[in-house]
């Protein structure tokens, strides 16, 4: 059956208002057989030509932003030194491709060396400030070509039980101490990973900087910063002629300089660290005179409780052990501050720890300097003939009352390296104004 779709329309004009005029006109215009046609066979095809010309023209500036955006980061990775490469062959290849690592190496996870690397629980990368170039990784051909071969002529000192030290040059030109280890036993190597580990996460400009590693098959290397003027044992025990004397001005800075690099590892590190060697041959000085602590391969992690204790094997040299840890093996912060007030000992008599030399009863430095510290008068007597009195008798007192607390017997009566610190700064400060003033009046005035 057919169903007959048209509509009847009723002859005769349209009936509609003079508002409708317009509408209806527009309307007739629209579905006038001309018009009707020529949208029919243009419009569809005109408007899909515009819409896939607009979308490839957006996806070629959307495919030229992100090829920028990856050179630009690309390019900011190069200039920062921070590339993504496999850890062996860094060992293998040459200069041109040695990895610059500034990794954070987890000190707890007790990493294991292997094959020129350090692998840690917890490696990761942290953004390197422009002073701080990284903890970079060297081969042993590098090093020994650094050292002339390791030439006895460039030995500049005794790198502990361990091994040697020799001054080197690096390819950059960069002038380095180079420590070259003799590892035997599992302590040496513990002290090497303890040593790198520690020093790449400790920022501070009273600790020795540790430039790089190396850790190429057998061999173990650590590359400090250089330190022109040697070791604080070397010039106030050395016999040599050369060796220039300490003042008392800048032994009280040497002391604050010392007091301030205890103070960041117990107070300012993310975990107290406790240096457990701390003696005048791990006290270095740069070409002003001011000191930086170094050696941390006995170093270790303290409790987080206050004067918490830590159990551990007793290690260290004779004469700077505090008698609780040398007797029972608790280490705590306080046990460097024992050995801390020995070597303020060391700074105002320029005697050594132990010194079967002496007559008896002076064998031991501690043991003969505790009771006179209080005494004014034997406290004169005490201090190093090589200063000829040149020094303040105010600060002498104040500074022989802060050793007197430091090397207390019991750990509880030693104060905090802070407060160390703060009874530290004002001599200092005032023995620093009282030379300018002197310096002033030196000065011709015309």
């Amino acid at each position: 059956m057919e169903v007959n779709t048209t509509t009847t329309v009723p002859s005769g004009p349209p009936i509609v208002s003079t508002k409708n005029h317009t509408f209806i006109h527009h309307y007739h215009h629209l579905h006038s057989g001309k018009n009707y046609h020529g949208h029919a066979g243009h419009f569809p095809f005109k408007t899909i030509l515009i819409i896939v010309t607009m979308v490839a023209l957006i996806m070629l500036l959307f495919t030229i932003f992100m090829v920028v955006c990856l050179i630009r980061r690309q390019k900011s990775s190069s200039k920062n030194g921070i590339y993504k490469e496999d850890c062996e062959s860094r060992v293998l290849h040459d200069t041109s491709s040695r990895h610059i690592a500034s990794t954070i190496l987890s000190f707890d996870s007790s990493p294991d060396v292997k094959g020129g690397c350090l692998y840690g629980g917890n490696l990761s990368r942290t953004p390197t400030t422009p002073k701080f170039k990284g903890v970079q990784v060297f081969t042993y051909r590098e090093l020994e070509a650094a050292t002339g071969g390791f030439n006895e002529a460039n030995v500049i000192g005794n790198g502990g039980v361990n091994g040697l030290m020799y001054k080197g040059v690096l390819t950059d030109g960069t002038l380095a101490a180079i420590k070259l280890l003799h590892i035997e036993g599992k302590q040496a190597e513990r002290g090497f990973k303890i040593e790198v580990d520690l020093l790449s996460q400790l920022r501070s400009p009273y600790l020795v900087e540790l430039l790089g590693y190396c850790a190429d098959q057998h061999h173990r290397l650590l590359i400090f910063e250089y330190m022109p003027n040697g070791t604080l044992q070397n010039h106030l025990h050395s016999t040599n002629d050369k060796t220039q004397p300490l003042d008392w001005w800048a032994r009280m800075r040497i002391a604050l300089d010392c007091a301030r690099a205890l103070e960041f590892l117990h107070e300012h590190a993310v975990s107290p660290v406790i240096h457990r060697d701390f003696k005048t041959y791990n006290v270095l000085l740069d070409q002003n005179f001011r000191a930086k602590v170094s050696d941390f391969g006995l170093a270790k992690m303290g409790s987080e409780k206050r004067n918490g204790q830590v159990s551990t094997r007793v290690l260290g040299t004779t004469g700077y052990l505090a008698p609780e840890y040398a007797s029972t093996g608790k280490l705590t912060t306080k046990s460097d501050v024992y050995s801390y007030g020995v070597v303020l000992l060391e700074l105002l008599t320029g005697r050594v720890p132990v010194d079967i030399k002496r007559p008896t009863g002076e064998h031991v430095l501690v043991s003969w300097a505790l009771p006179r510290l209080t005494n004014r008068e034997k406290v004169v007597e005490m201090v190093d003939p090589v200063l000829h009195g040149q020094y303040s008798k105010k600060a002498l007192v104040q500074v022989a009352a802060i050793a007197a607390m430091c090397i207390q017997p019991e750990a509880d009566y030693r104060p905090l390296m802070t407060d160390v610190v703060q009874s530290l700064i004002p001599l200092v400060r005032t023995q620093s104004l009282s030379s300018s003033l002197r310096f002033q009046k030196q000065i011709p005035i015309y």
